[in-house]
Formats: structure tokens, C-alpha cells, sequence
């Protein structure tokens, strides 16, 4: 296989990052977007040049106007679509969100609605079905000490 072969078979995944936050009850922040028909976690596409956590960082200000310290990686996701090709998602411990900070909340108007904390256990109620798995496999893996490697948002098994 020559160069150009080899460069053109290697996977060039969109990347996208999100954070988990909960309330002082242990639900998950869950937000409205304008643009889709499901809830969603704060988070999006991650930029040339930029980290994963990174764009964490970035997004998290951007969709909410605040700037919360961003825990660990909870979560690494393969999870191609038919419409966008191959995607790796990172999901990140937002930790809980004190009242103060969602008081400074300033959410973006172009694309947040509102939001709400959720059980996580109700979250396949309110979102896509592999979201929902990626969202309760990275509150266990927070709950555990530990990182979640899924495919489709499912864990996979040995």
C-alpha cells in the first residue's frame, strides 16, 4: 500500500467534548437546545488545534457564561453516524454545580433554550438512545473512579 493508500484508509474522526454536571441531589444537568428535538448535555465539535477538554472548556463558557473547573475524563465514546461519518466523543466531569454558579448562568439564546437537572436514571426519556447510554455510563464511571470505553454510547465487553 503506497503512502497516499495508507494516508486515505486512516480514520479522520469529527471530535466532539461535553461536560457532566449535577446538583447537590446527584441529577445531571440536561439542556434544551434550539436546533434538535431532544435534550442534550453542555458540550460541542472540538476546533483545529484544540484538546478535547479544551473544547470542554470552551464550549461549557460559551453555551452557559460560566467558567467551572472541568474534572477528569469520564467517558470516550465511538460513535459514527451516517450523517457525519466517524466521531469520537469525550464526556468530562463537570462536578457538582454549586447554586452560585447557575445563578451566573448565562445560557446562549441562539442555542439553549433552558435546561434542568434530570435523575439519570430518567435520562432515556428525554434524549436519543445513544446519548442516553453514553450519559449513565459516564455518571457510573464518575460514581466508580473510573473512564468508560463505549462504542454507539454502549460499554463494550471482553
Amino acid at each position: 500500500m503506497s503512502d497516499n493508500e495508507h494516508e486515505a484508509a486512516m480514520a479522520r474522526p469529527r471530535m466532539a467534548s461535553g461536560a457532566l454536571f449535577f446538583d447537590d441531589q446527584g441529577r445531571v444537568m440536561m439542556l434544551e437546545p434550539t436546533y434538535k428535538d431532544y435534550l442534550e448535555i453542555p458540550g460541542g465539535y472540538v476546533e483545529t488545534g484544540e484538546s478535547p477538554r479544551q473544547a470542554c472548556i470552551r464550549e461549557v463558557r460559551e453555551e452557559l457564561g460560566i467558567e467551572p473547573a472541568i474534572g477528569r475524563l469520564l467517558a470516550i465514546d465511538w460513535a459514527p453516524s451516517p450523517a457525519e461519518g466517524d466521531k469520537v466523543l469525550y464526556v468530562f466531569d463537570g462536578g457538582v454545580l454549586p447554586e452560585h454558579l447557575q445563578g451566573q448562568m448565562r445560557l446562549q439564546a441562539t442555542e439553549i433554550k433552558g435546561y434542568a437537572f434530570h435523575p439519570v436514571s430518567a435520562v432515556t426519556e428525554l434524549t436519543i438512545e445513544r446519548l442516553a447510554r453514553r450519559v449513565q455510563a459516564a455518571a457510573r464511571a464518575r460514581a466508580e473512579g473510573t473512564t468508560a470505553y463505549l462504542e454507539h454510547g454502549g460499554s463494550v465487553s471482553d
